[in-house]
């Protein structure tokens, strides 16, 4: 009997395996591990111009798996761990060969911001301890070239940056919001006469004994203004003259911020470019963090704006789980891609529990209850301190998950140190005759300048190809700072040589688009193509 019953739970257990893989496989999305061993697990991810990827740590974790250069160290008597550290905490990816070069960081960036300005060099604020108060810079090269972080000596910030946020403005200046115990705002380059910090009574109205005010989420809207949103609360900020001129109705489902830890877009800009939508989604319970409870579930709700209307409102719907410590990435089509992340706790060091392993699709174009669609699930947890970066060739960057504070390879949720891609279903093999390639671009264009697009599709075009301009974000902490899109305007393709021709009108101003290089991809029935870097100036 006992040989009949184990015969029959090793069947059952076959059976579920069967129905499990076949459900998987049916899922759409494909995974590609990329690299086995990064050196770092990468707590904030930027991708350059040149096509190379950008990981950052933090300078007082410990060894790395990854040694800097011989005779590079960083000496530093206030280090509890190493006094002389020679590991790299932070590295570069070439994204055609995907080798990793070391790159020297001297100054602790944990939980700290950043945003490239116009002329492609990303700039990155504050962090803890010796970094509080930091700027660096790091201008980046072609894959055979040397760049590495460069820290600046004569210009520091006028309030330390913990948890906040950067946002590009039209300007090109870079605005940098709040951070733990700062409720200011201040400005990288400074402004003319505002210099030093500036005070937002906004981000201290809403913190909370949890801390729910930081990595605020800003988004830059097509009228120059900033939405703010901190906790569940929301404002429209005008920078120039730094005043509140419009207060949100609050959004349901508790605080979404870090450590609660929900996610943010702005949807893609289009037509008119006059309607901003925001979407939140996800977030822990209330009093997780607290209590230091990594069970609580968390939660499933989204919020959906429109920023710009004169009588906003939240539309609310739920996502297929409860998540926190999402990523949401806004992909070239307009859909936006949810991944990594918890269905309980809170963030923290070792404080969530079940990993959310499947992907979701959010499809803002679809009616209440059919926007999400759930894609093929990982394998990899990706919890605290994970990123998603969409890279040019459409895929979707994964990296990170550190639990804990320091490396740790021993434990149910391990430091992780892989590198994947998440590829969406448009790079399916089967959607390949569709999926353009643009044969000619300019380099350089300016607002509202005029330019042809020449593609090459291998079945011919039946619609509209779109040509949409997507920046790099600094992604940290679930929140990718200064991410957009914008779906510029289009004439039908026309054939010319062998090729199709589309007339394009460059985005209208810096509100719009804030200046600097975008990745341009042409889009034909949903398909993208390898993106083309584009400079965008005045």
């Amino acid at each position: 009997m006992a040989k009949y019953a184990s015969s029959s739970r090793w069947l059952l257990q076959s059976l579920i395996f069967t129905i499990l893989w076949t459900v998987r496989a049916q899922l759409p999305g494909t995974w590609e591990l990329l690299v086995p061993n990064a050196g770092v697990a990468s707590m904030h991810t930027a991708v350059t111009r040149f096509n190379t990827v950008v990981l950052l740590d933090r300078t007082n974790i410990g060894p790395s798996r990854k040694m800097l250069p011989k005779g590079h160290c960083r000496i530093d008597s206030n280090d509890v761990v190493l006094k002389k550290d020679c590991f790299a905490h932070s590295v570069v990816l070439d994204l055609q060969t995907n080798q990793i070069r070391p790159l020297m960081i001297l100054t602790d960036t944990w939980c700290s911001s950043g945003q490239f300005l116009p002329d492609g060099t990303l700039v990155q604020t504050g962090g803890d301890l010796d970094g509080f108060k930091k700027i660096r810079k790091f201008e980046p090269c072609e894959p055979g070239e040397f760049c590495d972080w460069v820290e600046l000596k004569d210009v520091e910030l006028a309030n330390g940056r913990w948890y906040a946020t950067n946002q590009i403005l039209p300007d090109g200046t870079v605005i940098i919001v709040g951070g733990r115990g700062t409720s200011t705002v201040e400005y990288y380059p400074p402004r003319k006469n505002k210099n030093g910090a500036i005070e937002l009574k906004f981000l201290a109205d809403v913190e909370d004994n949890q801390m729910d005010n930081l990595y605020p989420y800003v988004h830059l809207l097509p009228n120059g203004r900033l939405f703010i949103f901190a906790n569940n609360k929301a404002v429209m900020y005008d920078h120039e003259g730094n005043r509140v001129i419009r207060d949100y109705p609050a959004l349901s489902g508790g605080p979404r911020n870090y450590p609660s830890a929900g996610s943010s877009v702005m949807l893609a800009l289009e037509g008119d470019f006059s309607t901003a939508v925001i979407v939140i989604c996800g977030g822990a319970q209330y009093g997780a963090f607290i209590e230091r409870s990594t069970d609580t579930p968390a939660h499933g709700s989204c919020g959906r704006i429109v920023a710009t209307d004169p009588k906003p409102g939240w539309e609310m719907e739920d996502m297929p789980y409860g998540r926190i410590m999402g990523d949401m990435v806004m992909l070239p089509t307009g859909d936006t891609l949810i991944i990594n992340g918890a269905q309980a706790g809170t963030q923290g060091f070792e404080m969530a529990s079940n990993p959310c392993l499947y992907p979701v699709l959010y499809r803002p174009d679809q009616p209440v209850g059919l926007r999400f669609m759930t894609l093929n699930p990982g394998t990899v947890p990706r919890m605290y301190h994970s990123t998603a970066n969409l890279l040019p060739d459409g895929r979707v960057l994964i990296a990170g998950s550190n639990p804990h504070y320091f490396y740790k390879f021993g434990a149910e949720f391990p430091t992780e140190l892989r590198l994947e891609t998440f590829s969406p279903e448009y790079l399916s093999p089967d959607r390949a005759n569709v999926r353009p390639v643009i044969e000619g671009i300019p380099e350089t264009v300016r607002y509202g300048e005029a330019f042809d697009v020449f593609v090459s599709v291998s079945l011919p075009v039946v619609g509209i190809i779109e040509v949409n301009f997507g920046n790099a974000p600094f992604a940290t902490h679930s929140f990718s700072q200064g991410q957009r899109l914008v779906k510029i305007n289009v004439t039908p393709s026309v054939p010319d040589s062998g090729r199709y021709r589309i007339k394009c009108t460059a985005p209208p101003n810096g509100a719009v688009a804030p200046p600097g290089y975008y990745m341009v991809f042409a889009v034909n029935q949903g398909v993208p193509s390898v993106a083309r870097w584009v400079h965008l100036v005045a």
